[in-house]
């Protein structure tokens, strides 16, 4: 996947140019990025590919939330909200 697959509105990038942006926004960005993605997009790859591209800035918050992203692959959540998670 290259970068322009992986980050098409440019969300990511922006934010790797946000001075002093917090983990917080980095993490509203992420949503927002995530949402734009294809569905048949394989996000997990997305986001590797994302990081690969930013490497460089280890440090920038965006890193922190993307690897945090990478770190739940493969997990469910605990439980299902609304009225599917109540079996009665």
């Amino acid at each position: 996947m290259d970068i322009k697959q992986a980050d098409p509105k440019g969300l990511i990038r922006e934010s790797y140019r946000i001075e002093g942006i917090s983990l917080d926004e980095c993490r509203s960005i992420l949503m927002d990025w995530a949402l734009s993605l294809p569905v048949d997009c394989d996000t997990q790859e997305a986001i590797r590919t994302v990081l690969l591209a930013y490497e460089a800035a280890e440090d920038h918050p965006m890193s922190a939330v993307l690897a945090e992203g990478l770190g739940r692959e493969g997990q469910t959540p605990a439980r299902r909200g609304g009225w599917r998670g109540r079996r009665v």
